[in-house]
């Protein structure tokens, strides 16, 4: 499937990811998601995942903030044997611009699921987080024509993925942790005109929260051999 992006929806979207607007509601503050998504036009998977913790937890602006989630350890390791690789020397911080190039060099695009949230208890943890406005994959997926596979880092994720599908699917099939399905995913035109299928590929792959209950080296195996699989490594 080809399709030309319109440069105007990109930056209405971008616009939008990288400002937080909140207003109330009845349950709590409705927040947008505050960074844009990583798009290299090569790209040829993409990380999904859900909300970051909130501002005072970031050591940088750019996804996956806290420099207590391992994220960017486990890319460290896996792609550079190196768990510090993206950390800025000694301090408590990765550094973004070169998360960012690497992204670009590998052709790894990364993009939340959710645009829009309430934190329910103030805090990022997907068991209370209610998803307001999911992705757009109809203004994401044409700016990376090539992906043909997304991957999770959660459960909540998936099923926010799984929820945009024209066929709901039992929460009984959604793919466990380190699995995957087809993702038939349908987009829509401008005049919400249903088009082609993409036949993509989702996989489900460990949170990278230390809250998740699996040890470092575990996730890092995880990724290594998603990775590998996805012809990365």
């Amino acid at each position: 499937m080809t399709i030309t992006p319109s440069n105007t929806q990109e930056d209405a979207n971008n616009k939008a990811n990288n400002e937080i607007v909140a207003t109330e509601s009845s349950s709590g503050e409705i927040e947008n998601h505050p960074f844009a998504p990583v798009l290299p036009p090569n790209a040829t998977i993409m990380m999904m995942g859900t909300f970051p913790p909130t501002s005072d937890k970031w050591a940088m602006n750019f996804h996956y903030p806290n420099f207590y989630n391992d994220m960017w350890r486990i890319y460290g390791r896996v792609f550079f044997d190196d768990a510090d690789y993206f950390r800025v020397g000694d301090e408590k911080r990765f550094d973004p611009e070169r998360i960012r190039n690497f992204m670009f060099e590998r052709g790894i695009a990364s993009c939340p699921t959710v645009k829009q949230a309430i934190r329910e208890t103030g805090n990022a943890s997907d068991k209370n987080l209610t998803v307001v406005t999911p992705v757009d994959l109809d203004v994401i997926l044409p700016q990376v024509p090539k992906v043909a596979t997304l991957f999770t880092t959660g459960g909540k994720a998936t099923e926010v993925l799984l929820g945009l599908l024209d066929e709901s699917i039992a929460k009984s099939k959604h793919p466990k942790t380190n699995q995957s399905m087809d993702y038939p995913y349908q987009w829509q035109d401008a005049d919400k005109k249903k088009m082609d299928v993409n036949n993509l590929t989702l996989y489900r792959l460990p949170s990278t929260s230390r809250a998740y209950p699996l040890s470092l080296d575990k996730k890092v195996a995880a990724y290594k051999a998603f990775f590998e699989r996805m012809g990365k490594l």
